[in-house]
């Protein structure tokens, strides 16, 4: 008896395993010949063109992100381009003499950088042409620095952390770090003497005596902007604190004096207790005074929060004042020319409250150059001035004045969002009147209702109207809609990222395809990173999918029968129509 129910539950495991085998071979024939479909499908179509598949469309790019509008230096003649350098081509490398070039990695890194006062630190990929014809010449500029200057790389395709850390894109990428403090990006010359005349003015003393009236009447007539310090002596460590904060503030002037009278012709009084500074600059605010301690660090971020004016005009010329400041939050009035007079003074009053927290900006609506580019990229719409806090290009949120453009107001906005009482704004396109195409359209105000929807595997693409790799693949991801309609767990949809803003929906430029799965909306979700054919983006939708689904193909046409009447009308058509 137990022989025989043994028997049984070997039997019954037998059939179960046979089955459960069976299973996945149906399902692995099944996506076999899914995927033999769309392919067949898919090459009717793209016999007549070749399309080229990028990450990113940079070459059609008119005006993607708040800071295109900054002149930007290519600092060598070529770029970073999807995996490889594009420019010149370059030589092959040849062994190169290195013994002055320190090798960085994460654990030796900080320390290098604190404890040289100005080190230059080159990030490269090994692979890259760019980076193997630099090394000589960096070589021999680290030989020649010895005492000046420390030089050092980083394997950033190693040292992904630190790369990251630095929002490294291209290579090579060169940084100066001054007290272990990155201060500028390297895009001079990429020859030994470029980067050695480069490095050596940096170096070099940045601080200047005046000991003559005559002396402080030329500063004063000649420089737009300038530091001064009142000492006790010109040597020693106030003298040498001055130093080291002009090292990190090397775009205006450092002074010092120890003469009550020229401190004076400096709007500092013969009785302040010293060491006194201030910075005078030749505009609406003339004067700022330094009320904090000697230290570098004090004296920097007081310059640095004081050496811009109060409210920076948006132009071309003045961007790097906005982009380049260490303060991200900015304070944005938006207004006409001819209104610009009634509320810039507001601004004003509030900027001086605000300093070191914010970086005021004016910007010109009516200004054919970039007034509705700007606008446009901060939902902006209308003539009437309005007034919004924006976080900066890194999380890109904005919050928007509801109310009178008052000093009262902007200061409560301002505190406000310290404070994180505010919600941000995100744009938002119309709502679509009809919704039921093949693709549907997602805009700000039904994002959460389609994309986070947990019942359904979303994918999503983020596109721009002016985007040429955007528009080649138009196609395609219509045709993925059209075979995917019918399949009620899965939503193919797009976004005009240009028009349209979602904290869940961050575009690395465009296109970027974005995979949402059910169940599981409150995780970031998954970049599709597959070639962009019909093939291998319904692979990665079996994949990753969370609810399973099946290809519906459309059903086989029954095979026309020819009479042999109907045959001979066919011989003898003439291809036109008969009235």
């Amino acid at each position: 008896m137990a022989s025989s129910s043994t028997s049984r539950i070997s039997l019954l495991l037998l059939i179960s395993f046979l089955l459960l085998v069976n299973s996945r071979a149906s399902s692995v024939s099944d996506l076999d010949e899914e995927l033999a479909f769309l392919a067949a499908e898919e090459s009717k179509e793209q016999q007549q063109s070749h399309i080229v598949h990028e990450e990113h469309d940079d070459q059609y790019r008119d005006f993607e992100n708040y800071d295109d509008l900054e002149e930007q230096g290519g600092g060598g003649g070529g770029e970073y381009h999807h995996g490889g350098y594009e420019g010149e081509e370059e030589p092959l490398p040849t062994a190169v003499d290195e013994k002055d070039v320190a090798v960085l990695t994460k654990d030796n890194f900080t320390e290098f950088v604190r404890n040289n006062s100005f080190a230059m630190v080159e990030f490269y990929a090994p692979w890259c042409g760019a980076c193997q014809a630099l090394a000589p010449e960096y070589a021999a500029a680290a030989t020649e620095l010895k005492g000046v200057a420390a030089l050092a790389k980083i394997d950033a395709t190693e040292e992904g952390d630190l790369a990251q850390k630095y929002e490294i894109q291209g290579f090579p990428t060169v940084f100066l770090f001054v007290d272990g403090v990155m201060r500028k990006t390297y895009e001079g010359e990429r020859t030994k003497d470029g980067i050695v005349t480069w490095l050596k003015k940096k170096a070099s003393p940045s601080i200047h005596n005046i000991t003559t009236k005559e002396e402080a009447e030329r500063v004063l007539s000649a420089e737009p902007k300038v530091v001064l310090g009142f000492l006790n002596s010109l040597v020693g460590s106030e003298s040498e604190e001055l130093a080291a904060a002009s090292r990190l503030e090397e775009d205006l002037s450092f002074y010092q004096t120890a003469s009550p009278d020229i401190a004076k012709l400096f709007d500092i009084e013969t009785q302040v207790k010293r060491p006194a500074l201030v910075l005078l600059k030749k505009e609406d605010e003339k004067l700022a005074r330094f009320d904090g301690n000697f230290t570098k660090t004090a004296i920097a971020e007081f310059v640095s929060a004081n050496k811009v004016p109060l409210v920076i005009n948006f132009t071309r010329e003045g961007a790097s004042l906005i982009f380049e400041n260490s303060v991200k939050n900015q304070l944005i009035l938006f207004a006409k020319a001819n209104e610009s007079e009634k509320y810039l003074p507001t601004l004003r009053e509030v900027a001086k409250s605000f300093k070191g927290k914010f970086v005021f900006v004016y910007v010109q609506m009516d200004n054919e150059d970039y007034g509705e580019a700007v606008s446009g990229f901060f939902g902006v719409t209308g003539t009437a001035p309005k007034v919004l806090v924006y976080t900066g290009n890194e999380d890109m949120r904005k919050f928007i004045l509801d109310g009178e453009l008052t000093v009262k107001n902007i200061k409560t906005l301002a505190e406000d969002f310290l404070a994180d009482k505010l919600k941000p704004f995100y744009k938002s396109d119309p709502l679509p009147e009809n919704n039921d195409g093949d693709v549907k359209i997602i805009v700000g105000n039904n994002f959460d209702e389609i994309v986070l929807d947990e019942s359904k595997d979303v994918l999503l693409e983020i596109y721009a109207p002016w985007c040429g790799y955007c528009q080649s693949f138009e196609p395609i991801y219509n045709k993925l809609g059209k075979y995917l309609k019918g399949i009620d767990s899965l939503v193919v949809a797009k976004m005009d990222g240009t028009s349209n803003e979602h904290p869940r929906a961050k575009a690395d430029g465009f296109p970027t395809i974005l995979f949402f799965p059910g169940g599981n909306k409150s995780f970031d979700p998954i970049t599709v990173d597959v070639d962009r054919t019909v093939v291998e983006m319904y692979k990665f939708l079996k994949e990753h999918a969370s609810i399973p689904f099946k290809l519906e193909k459309p059903a086989t046409p029954e095979p026309v029968i020819s009479t042999k009447k109907a045959d001979e009308k066919i011989e003898g058509d003439s291809g036109k129509d008969e009235l």
